[in-house]
Order: C-alpha cells, then structure tokens, then sequence
C-alpha cells in the first residue's frame, strides 16, 4: 500500500480493499476516513459512465456515417443527391416510311440519374445505348410519332432501352430515373 501511495503521490490510504471486501491492515485502517471510501465509488462510477458515453458516441458515429453513404436504389425509392444529366450527343436523325414518303425524325435524349456509377456506366457504354435506340426509333410509325400519347410511349421504352443496356454492363438499371426528348422534329 505505501508503494501505491508513493507512486501515485496519495495523502491518504486507497481503500480498494474495503471496497472489494478484502481485510486492511489495522494501522491503514485507523488513519482512512469514512469519506474516502464513497469518493472511490464515486471516482468508478464516473469512469464508468465516461466509458459508456465514449461507446455510445463512437457507435452513434460510425452507424451514422454507414447510413450516409448507403444510397437507397430502384426507380419506386427516391436516390440521394442532385440529378446528372447525360444528353446523348449528337442527336439522333433516322429515316422512316409514311404512306409512300421517306420522313426524317430528329431527337435530341437526356438521361437522368442521381448515381454517380449509373452515370459513368451510361457515359461509357454510349455507343451500345445510341445503337439501341435508334433501332428503336426507327421502327417507329408517322402516326405513332404524331400523338402525344405516342411520344410517350416511345419515351417509356427508349428509357427501358437505356435501363436495359445499363443492367447488361453491370450497374442497376432502374437508377436511370427518367428519359427526356429535348428536341424532337419530323420532316
């Protein structure tokens, strides 16, 4: 006990054993008073509060941060972040037949995402999604083409087109969130 005392530089007696229900020696005991011993209770009941509130706070953080970086996915859950817009350059020009008369469709595509990935997958494989799409185009009619509903199904599936090429390369498809037809003249 003197060694404790002196290393830890301690007027009085440390009363761990008192505590822990261990014997003192009659001389240690004489000297220590009644107040030691709840300091010492107090003393651990402080550091073990302190250790918990470190445990809770280092738990807090870090299922914090996992839930920051884990990004929901699929067209029905709404992505995080600001969308990116990819416009497939340069417009899309085909040829189509309508009662006997070559037409020409011009389109101009951008597609939206808010993934990061989805938009690097789509950037790289632009030459797979522009072959896809203007066979898609130009197996259209003048009369589907002439209606607004028309245009929209088109959009519908040139947007699966896109999703689809995006989920043959390895990304999720349905984090091309819309298609959209910037500029669409027929001649």
């Amino acid at each position: 006990m003197r060694l404790a005392r002196t290393l830890l530089n301690v007027r009085e007696p440390i009363l761990l054993p008192r505590v822990f229900g261990m014997a003192e020696s009659s001389s240690d005991s004489a000297s220590s008073s009644q107040g030691g011993g709840s300091r010492l209770i107090a003393t651990f009941v402080v550091a073990l509060l302190a250790a918990a509130l470190a445990g809770g706070g280092v738990y807090w953080l870090t299922t914090k941060s996992a839930d920051a970086t884990a990004m929901p996915v699929g067209r029905g859950k709404a992505l995080q972040g600001p969308p990116i817009y990819l416009e497939f350059d340069p417009p899309f020009v085909v040829n189509f037949e309508a009662k006997g008369t070559m037409r020409f469709l011009q389109v101009t595509i951008k597609a939206m995402t808010r993934d990061p990935y989805t938009a690097q997958l789509i950037e790289q494989h632009d030459p797979v999604i522009r072959n896809d799409l203007l066979m898609l185009l130009s197996s259209q009619t003048y009369e589907t083409l002439s209606s607004r509903e028309g245009k929209e199904k088109l959009r519908a599936e040139a947007l699966q087109v896109v999703a689809n090429v995006v989920d043959a390369e390895g990304g999720n498809g349905a984090n091309v969130e819309q298609l959209f037809f910037t500029s669409f003249v027929m001649q």
